[in-house]
């Protein structure tokens, strides 16, 4: 048997303060609540095709192996595909919103080279806001 992936599902992160979360992700990612299961410490935003749970620390379903929010340690980096990408528009808006903002580059993606922006969640997560890949690199894939 062969796997085909077609694309990330979700990502969980472990998150001390939940509603700090889900306002960074809501109001300055522009992703909206799917669902939310407070009473096992959950809460799913929608990003796009896909998901980003929310995890309360110590909740029902917790699994503590998995890492210490804010220590580094529970995700390297959660990438969303923004279309359009505006990389000046987008440092003003999460400057705006007190976001902490990494390195603009140009970086390899599901489909090709393109811009991205990396940046940081109220709790320390890097995430890379990934742009179509350039028309001229994505020729000579």
């Amino acid at each position: 048997m062969q796997i085909h992936i077609r694309e990330i599902d979700h990502v969980v992160l472990r998150s001390a303060d939940l509603e700090a979360m889900t306002r960074f992700y809501c109001d300055v990612l522009g992703c909206s609540v799917e669902k939310e299961q407070r009473e096992i410490g959950l809460v799913q935003l929608r990003a796009g095709r896909s998901l980003i749970d929310l995890l309360a620390v110590g909740s029902k379903i917790d699994r503590a192996e998995s890492g210490v929010p804010g220590a580094g340690r529970n995700m390297d980096h959660l990438c969303l595909r923004v279309e359009p990408f505006d990389a000046a528009a987008l440092e003003k808006h999460l400057a705006e919103c007190g976001a902490r903002i990494g390195e603009l580059g140009t970086r390899y993606g599901a489909d090709g080279f393109g811009t991205s922006l990396y940046l940081f969640d109220p709790e320390g997560n890097m995430v890379e806001l990934k742009g179509p890949p350039d028309a001229a690199r994505a020729t000579s894939l």
